[in-house]
């Protein structure tokens, strides 16, 4: 997905809101801007409390080594 975006004289942008949908994000909720090479990348902060549970179903049975548990 990929729109062009207008920096405002405030040096302010607009997320579009296809884009918002998609990534469901809300007014007032924050969003971490990473510089990345030379692109700038917009991650969404999700709150702990949100993420309970996210790594559901996740494959735990792994061969260890013998120092650890």
């Amino acid at each position: 997905m990929s729109e062009v975006l207008t920096v405002s004289p405030k040096y302010q942008i607009v997320i579009p809101k296809r884009i918002r949908d998609a990534m469901d994000i809300h007014p007032g909720q924050k969003v971490r801007a990473i510089r990345y090479g030379d692109r700038i990348e917009l991650i969404p902060v999700i709150p702990l409390n949100k993420m309970r549970g996210f790594l559901k179903g996740i494959e735990t049975d792994v061969r260890r080594e013998d120092d650890r548990l």
